[in-house]
């Protein structure tokens, strides 16, 4: 017996009948020789890990455009409390925890340049619309290292469910959706206090009273609250009066600081700046890598600018825009006159 295969008779002995074992996995898209030392899914968060695209997401934007300040959260933060908070719940459920951090180092693999500012751009410009967790399953399925990296059916069923539009089909991949609903809610707000745009009592109160008055308090009365309410149990859920808090805190974020606010000030100018990058591309296709010259190619000119842009982060597209719509100076020779 090699040390995967004590590994997957350890998840048999000591996981919750609800959990998904890696031995049982459905597969990859095409078939592999098995590891000899680490699970199907502990191989799936390792190449995530190590990919271009989860790299890259530490220059996109969570919600602050280009903040100036190191504390401020990126999408690879973000990510990285995604998983945290999906890795405790797991392991108090005693569900699998290997599966749960695989789909949560993922889940925002496909993000765009500038956060849901650029995914808005793109879903309307292209004629099929954009949706971030789709892309995020497309660079796993085909655009990292120009073929993806061939994941498991659970691990790629967690990352394309795992927004509100979705149902993950394993309990590994509710708790990442309810842990992305948790740590960015919270995040955000840490965040917004940090820069200024909310203060401590601008708050609601009676929300604050049932999830805690600190981050750490609410992070914590969630993150509990699942637990009790999911333990042995085939679905992951919050109470209802926890559930209802949480809910009205993300509604006060749409309307203090996600619409409108000075945390969202710069939105207008990325807007303006990707919709013109990606006109010039479908203009320009040439311009692009050859990777995405060969999906214009197969899959229509579209497909290839949206795939570019898509992966590109904030610093990358503002190179590219000033590349080829701000002018250079002109060089001067030293010839005397």
């Amino acid at each position: 017996m090699n040390s995967r295969e004590r590994t997957e008779e350890l998840e048999k002995n000591i996981l919750s009948p609800f959990a998904t074992l890696s031995c049982r996995s459905k597969g990859r898209r095409v078939p592999e020789e098995k590891c000899s030392v680490r699970t199907d899914f502990q191989r799936d968060r390792d190449r995530i890990l190590h990919s271009k695209a989860f790299r890259r997401l530490k220059h996109k934007t969570q919600v602050f455009i280009s903040p100036e300040g190191d504390h401020y959260r990126t999408r690879l933060t973000h990510t990285l409390e995604v998983a945290q908070i999906a890795r405790t719940i797991a392991r108090a459920l005693r569900l699998n925890e290997d599966l749960t951090e695989a789909i949560a180092l993922g889940h925002d693999l496909g993000h765009t340049p500038f956060g849901h500012t650029g995914e808005d751009v793109l879903n309307r410009l292209m004629k099929a619309g954009f949706r971030h967790e789709e892309q995020s399953l497309r660079v796993v399925d085909m655009l990292e290292q120009g073929k993806g990296l061939n994941l498991t059916w659970e691990v790629r069923d967690g990352i394309i469910n795992h927004t509100s539009r979705g149902s993950p089909h394993t309990l590994e991949g509710q708790i990442v959706k309810i842990s992305d609903w948790i740590a960015y809610i919270n995040h955000d707000i840490d965040d917004a206090l940090r820069a200024g745009v909310l203060k401590p009592e601008d708050l609601p109160g009676e929300l604050i009273d049932i999830l805690g008055e600190r981050h750490n308090q609410r992070i914590n009365t969630m993150i509990k609250d699942v637990i009790e309410e999911s333990l042995d149990k085939p679905s992951i859920r919050m109470s209802q009066k926890v559930s209802e808090a949480t809910i009205g805190l993300r509604q006060f974020m749409f309307k203090k600081v996600y619409v409108g606010s000075s945390a969202k000030a710069q939105e207008n100018k990325a807007k303006i700046m990707l919709k013109l990058l990606f006109e010039f591309f479908l203009e320009n296709p040439g311009k692009m890598p050859q990777e995405f010259n060969k999906i214009a190619e197969q899959e229509g000119v579209e497909r290839g600018v949206c795939d570019y842009i898509a992966g590109m982060t904030d610093s990358f597209a503002l190179a590219k825009f000033k590349e080829f719509f701000m002018p250079s100076s002109w060089p001067l020779n030293h010839t005397k006159i």
